[in-house]
């Protein structure tokens, strides 16, 4: 499992995919607060996070990084958008920062749409990114 200022990281990288559309609307704070809640992140730092974010770190494992961008994917979900391209690519942009393979994120990205609720199975995207990285 990641130590605490990875988990701080996941979590100000959550929140600054959130507020690519300049606010952080209700149903993606409590969104957040579930993931701080299950990082073991308090609600206090939290709070502080969403306005002082801190410095990326990068994930060593790759399944903590495939974890985290299937969190970034529900995040991403959770209200339907005007501007869900705009969610896509920066979803994409994420996703090459975090190590993840360019073709397993596009193929993601491709397979939401055939879900419902754009929400790809957890079990699916291991899959994608499985066979990617064999």
């Amino acid at each position: 499992m990641v130590n605490r200022v990875e988990k701080l990281s996941l979590l100000s990288e959550m929140i600054a995919f959130a507020k690519y559309d300049k606010d952080i609307k209700e149903i993606e704070y409590n969104f957040l607060l579930g993931v701080a809640k299950q990082l073991e992140i308090s609600r206090e730092d939290f709070d502080y996070l969403i306005e002082h974010p801190i410095t990326y770190t990068h994930l060593k494992s790759h399944s903590e990084r495939i974890v985290q961008f299937h969190r970034l994917v529900l995040l991403m979900n959770i209200e339907e958008s005007e501007n869900a391209s705009k969610g896509a690519i920066k979803l994409y942009n994420f996703g090459l920062r975090m190590g993840l393979s360019h073709e397993s994120i596009s193929k993601v990205l491709y397979l939401m749409e055939s879900f419902p609720n754009k929400i790809v199975p957890p079990d699916v995207l291991i899959d994608i990114f499985k066979t990617q990285y064999n």
